[in-house]
């Protein structure tokens, strides 16, 4: 499968996991949005549908595209038609940036959700290799990932999300 990471430049190059899954030739890097593939899977936390394995076929044929930026500058963003919006349901971050927050995901994480959800579960782990605690997030992640790659379409991924999202209020609450 074709992976595309779109790279804005706006992180910190030292601890960009976009850059070095490029540097591990695990990601084609790209610095234009007219470069992403016509007809990919792109990871957008703004879609309106969950990925979910119905996209597999596509994300096959077209590739898979991630994003890496900053989420505040996102709207600044035009993408080119013809993409396939998709965001990726409920998911813990594992990277020592993020550590423990729900949805703030290493781009390489975001890839290795979505591989999995896509079926592609020892790809999931490739793409986590080059981090010290890559294997944490999928054991982090693993019982949300398995069922989200079991669900059939968009609707079902976000009716199983729901079932987890009470646990994640219990969770994220009462810290300091």
């Amino acid at each position: 499968m074709r992976i595309v990471v779109y790279d804005a430049g706006q992180c910190d190059p030292r601890r960009c996991t976009a850059r070095r899954l490029g540097r591990f030739g695990k990601v084609e890097l790209v610095h234009s949005l007219r470069e992403l593939p016509r007809g990919a899977v792109l990871l957008d936390p703004r879609a309106e549908k969950a990925l979910s394995r119905e996209d597999g076929e596509a994300a096959e044929r077209r590739g898979l595209v991630a994003l890496d930026c900053s989420w505040k500058r996102l709207g600044e963003l035009s993408f080119p038609r013809g993409l396939i919006p998709r965001a990726l349901p409920y998911l813990v971050a594992a990277n020592p940036t993020h550590y423990g927050r729900p949805t703030t995901l290493s781009t390489a994480e975001a890839l290795s959700a979505a591989l999995f959800i896509l079926g592609h579960r020892e790809e999931a782990r490739e793409m986590l290799r080059p981090f010290k605690w890559g294997p944490s997030f999928l054991e982090l992640n693993l019982r949300r990932l398995e069922e989200y790659a079991g669900a059939a379409d968009s609707g079902e991924v976000l009716r199983i999300q729901r079932r987890f999202l009470p646990e994640a209020t219990s969770t994220s609450s009462g810290g300091t």
